[in-house]
């Protein structure tokens, strides 16, 4: 379907988010168990995924494809992994902290729960962004050349601003259902591009 061409479809940013959250909540529990399944094995064959020692990932919400699979296949390759925590100081960016089965968990004020900063341990634990491998990120839609949106709310978008520069940066891949998939999105100036999509049914290179 392409929202940009069909009268009927979505029009802005927002109507687009809304439908394609729509789209991903009504799949039933086996088709996400099952979408999950798909999306981290062609995860572990990527080369990036693979090398990589330091991944930062995510704790499915509203919908999302899960990539928390990948956690024990992590563990045996000595890989660490890392979740993204708020920063209470710094509007709309992001930490990311080590995360293991033993983690201490605090609940966000998005609902989403993510490592507790609350005590000094936790900055022995955390990683700069430019020091990530890898970064797999949740998306809202993409479409065929690689244009993705996200909630909204450009917590990644500023935080990974810095890899427009030269530098040491982190591989970028974004994850979704299949089903968020249209044929062209709007874009915006500030998104940050991405190295990969990868959904349970396909790989994009942008």
């Amino acid at each position: 379907m392409n929202f940009m061409q069909d009268p009927a479809a979505p029009t802005t940013r927002r109507e687009l988010r809304r439908e394609l959250r729509r789209r991903r909540r009504e799949l039933d529990p086996r088709e996400q168990a099952a979408a999950s399944r798909r999306l981290c094995h062609a995860l572990r064959r990527l080369p990036e995924v693979f090398r990589a020692r330091h991944v930062a990932l995510y704790l499915p919400n509203d919908g999302e494809i899960d990539p928390t699979p990948l956690l024990p296949w992590l563990a045996r390759r000595s890989a660490r992994a890392y979740l993204p925590v708020l920063r209470p100081l710094a509007p709309n960016t992001l930490w990311f902290v080590h995360y293991h089965g033993d983690t201490p968990m605090v609940t966000n004020r998005f609902g989403i729960s993510e490592p507790d900063t609350r005590h000094g341990a936790h900055r022995a634990r955390r990683r700069a962004a430019w020091a990530l491998d890898v970064v797999l990120l949740p998306l809202v839609g993409f479409d065929d050349d690689g244009q993705r949106i996200g909630m909204g709310g450009g917590f990644y978008d500023r935080t990974f601003a810095f890899t427009r520069r030269p530098g040491p940066r982190p591989r970028l891949i974004g994850l979704a259902h299949d089903c968020q998939r249209v044929e062209r999105l709007p874009t915006a100036s500030w998104d940050v591009p991405l190295d990969a999509i990868v959904s349970d049914r396909r790989i994009l290179r942008p």
